[in-house]
């Protein structure tokens, strides 16, 4: 397609910036106490904290607002979209499929999500091991809404008509004879040209990689070149109706309307290097000496479960509401981070040397496992906080697009 762009690689370590913001990326650090133009810096992971550098994956994006700042998430229908595994007897006979019927536009508008079918899978995306197969049909463009898997990688292969995917790193085509990997957590939507199909193996627990290349040598197989990433890319708008983020969670769909471990303890290892069955981390007394940076932990969606709690004291990040003896779950890739007043407070504080929560010790329990709630946890107890989110409601735009670098 005209106009997009790409830089070439596989497992690169890239950086790009809208060229109608140049000099947006901040030089020297990812999180400094006032970004470039006024936007909110967030980091994605792909991977734990403490993987080894080889594996350790994650990415900063630089937004106009942070993607914490949306309505609860709510179930919709899953449609034809399924992990369960158990719904009918197994069969182990010869199974072949004739062409995927694409419902007719005339019909009834279908776009990438609602056209979204389980064939087939195995595992547990809660346990985050296992691999599922879908083909996509559909014949409508995502309009005012995108999707997030939660549960892993999804690598899409188009059989019939191309695919424009939106994501929040830039804008790709992709047709018929080509790939496209997108990884866990990211946000995408897809404008499709006409009737539209193809297939997907989604991926829980893992990330695709290049295979080894052994006794075939150097030159065999896929090589890193022959790999696009898109060049970053920004749009802002307001959508009276609402923007809509879809969420698979844990084999299911949620909507929603949008408008690292260094004080680890101990740990339970799995079996990946780097990545921890459970790690026991506290946040004690401490110097905040940190120079132009945003000093609270800056907005983020993980690839690990994180369950908070407070002993004593008041937690930097969220000093009003998060009480001792309470807790809080950031699930993974569930949007957090520091409410209104801490971000506003910390964006402008003069940065001396200072004493960090004195008086205060938390807690988190962070996993690998996508951990599920017990009815007891969400409606027995009585005790949740279903007004937590507003905490993030007052985070406004400070998005300037006539900002510039000063001059050196």
């Amino acid at each position: 397609m005209a106009g997009l762009k790409y830089l070439t690689g596989f497992g690169n370590e890239f950086a790009s910036e809208d060229p109608r913001c140049p000099g947006s990326l901040p030089e020297g650090q990812n999180s400094p106490q006032v970004c470039p133009y006024g936007l909110y810096a967030e980091q994605l992971s792909g991977s734990a904290f403490t993987c080894p550098r080889a594996t350790n994956k994650r990415s900063w994006l630089y937004r106009i607002l942070p993607s914490v700042r949306h309505k609860p998430f709510t179930p919709i229908n899953c449609g034809n979209l399924s992990e369960n595994w158990n719904e009918v007897e197994p069969d182990p006979n010869q199974l072949r499929w004739m062409p995927f019927t694409v419902t007719k536009a005339s019909e009834k508008k279908v776009d990438f999500v609602s056209g979204l079918h389980t064939i087939c899978g195995a595992g547990d995306s809660k346990s985050r091991s296992g691999i599922a197969v879908h083909i996509y049909t559909c014949n409508t463009s995502m309009i005012n809404r995108c999707f997030q898997n939660s549960d892993g990688d999804f690598l899409i292969v188009p059989q019939k008509g191309e695919i424009l995917i939106t994501t929040e790193f830039g804008k790709m085509m992709v047709e018929p004879n080509e790939i496209c990997v997108i990884q866990q957590g990211m946000r995408f939507s897809v404008d499709v040209f006409g009737e539209t199909r193809g297939y997907i193996l989604e991926v829980y627990g893992a990330h695709f990689e290049l295979p080894d290349l052994g006794p075939i040598g150097a030159n065999g197989l896929a090589n890193p070149r022959d790999f696009q990433i898109p060049v970053a890319w920004f749009e802002e708008r307001t959508v009276a109706s609402g923007y809509t983020i879809i969420n698979k969670y844990q084999g299911k769909l949620f909507s929603c309307q949008q408008d690292p471990s260094i004080f680890t303890v101990l740990t339970a290892k799995s079996t990946r290097p780097g990545v921890a069955i459970a790690d026991f981390v506290i946040f004690p007394p401490r110097w905040g000496v940190a120079d132009r940076t945003f000093r609270p932990p800056y907005y983020h969606r993980n690839c690990m479960s994180e369950f908070m709690g407070l002993i004593k004291g008041h937690y930097e990040a969220k000093e009003e509401g998060f009480q001792p003896g309470g807790a809080s779950l950031h699930s993974i890739m569930t949007p957090h981070g520091p409410d209104f007043d801490c971000f506003e407070k910390n964006s402008t504080a003069e940065l001396k040397p200072e004493r960090v929560a004195e008086g205060t010790m938390a807690f988190m329990f962070e996993s690998s496992f996508s951990m599920a709630v017990t009815k007891w946890g969400l409606e027995t107890c009585q005790r949740l906080d279903k007004s937590y989110y507003k905490c993030w409601e007052p985070l406004k735009s400070h998005f300037n697009p006539n900002w510039r670098p000063s001059s050196k």
